[in-house]
């Protein structure tokens, strides 16, 4: 581990501070066990999960959606990931403002071993982006891979009974 690497963890982890205070608006750092925290606290209820990254154009198309989406269904949690590292939190920061998804759930890789953190959220998944996993209330999951249109969410959604 290079002294970089420490910087940026110990970065994130600074934010990641500010973020339990803060909650929403807030990036918060996903490191090990991160997963299962975000599992753990919609326990019951149905989930989105849309993992992205700054250097993902397809990634940024769903933005819009997002946004849509979060507006014709508040009930449905949706939870943001960025697989980018400590460096590109400002430009995390401008894109989720600028895509007014700064009321959701935000958290950014906070790890030297990403590849670690991909194999906690699914061992099957080998980091292609955009990824969406959509959680029943029991917690059973589908994964996506790929940009998905407006119809494509909806689908999904209702399959999530909210």
């Amino acid at each position: 581990m290079n002294i970089r690497n420490i910087l940026a963890g110990l970065t994130l982890v600074l934010i990641g501070s500010n973020a339990v205070l803060a909650d929403k608006g807030q990036i918060k750092p996903f490191i090990s066990g991160s997963y299962q925290q975000i599992l753990a606290a919609s326990a019951n209820q149905p989930l989105m999960l849309a993992i992205w990254s700054v250097d993902c154009p397809s990634c940024l198309k769903d933005m819009d959606i997002l946004g849509k989406l979060h507006e014709k269904h508040p009930a449905l949690k949706i939870v943001m990931l960025a697989t980018d590292d400590a460096e590109a939190l400002p430009e995390i920061k401008r894109i989720i403002d600028s895509h007014k998804l700064g009321g959701l759930e935000n958290w950014a890789f906070a790890s030297d071993n990403p590849e670690k953190l991909r194999y906690e959220i699914d061992p099957a998944w080998y980091g292609e982006l955009p990824r969406t996993y959509f959680f029943d209330a029991g917690h059973q999951r589908v994964g996506k891979s790929g940009a998905m249109s407006l119809e494509e969410f909806e689908a999904q959604f209702s399959k999530l009974k909210m």
